[in-house]
């Protein structure tokens, strides 16, 4: 059975990003459902996967990272308002068997994603 998992890695600082918020969120249609809310650890990922075995189901989902918040709390000299806030990474999980990774490289100005192992 497939699970889904992320972590998020602060590129200023070359740190996990600890204690960002993230919504994980289930799209069908125009419809979005939050399914449930979490916070990284000290390693900047989440202490279970966001979607476990026993939950995993196919279908398109999205990731929403609170980067703003994050980036306020850390850092003092930033722009207001800020360049980015909250980050949305929407993305389609086709296979059951499958371990999905979405990780979230983040600073104040940029970010990038990929999927992972």
């Amino acid at each position: 059975m497939g699970f889904l998992t992320t972590h998020v890695l602060d590129t200023a600082t070359g740190k996990p990003a600890v204690g960002m918020r993230i919504d994980f969120l289930s799209i069908e249609g125009n419809n979005e459902t939050i399914l449930k809310t979490v916070t990284t650890n000290d390693d900047g990922r989440i202490d279970t996967p966001i979607l476990s075995q026993e939950e995993f189901q196919t279908g398109i989902y999205e990731l929403r990272f609170h980067a703003g918040e994050y980036l306020k709390y850390n850092n003092t000299n930033l722009p207001d308002p800020l360049f980015l806030d909250i980050i949305p990474i929407r993305f389609g999980m086709a296979d059951a068997s499958a371990h999905y990774h979405v990780p979230l490289l983040i600073s104040p100005f940029g970010y990038s994603t990929y999927r992972g192992s």
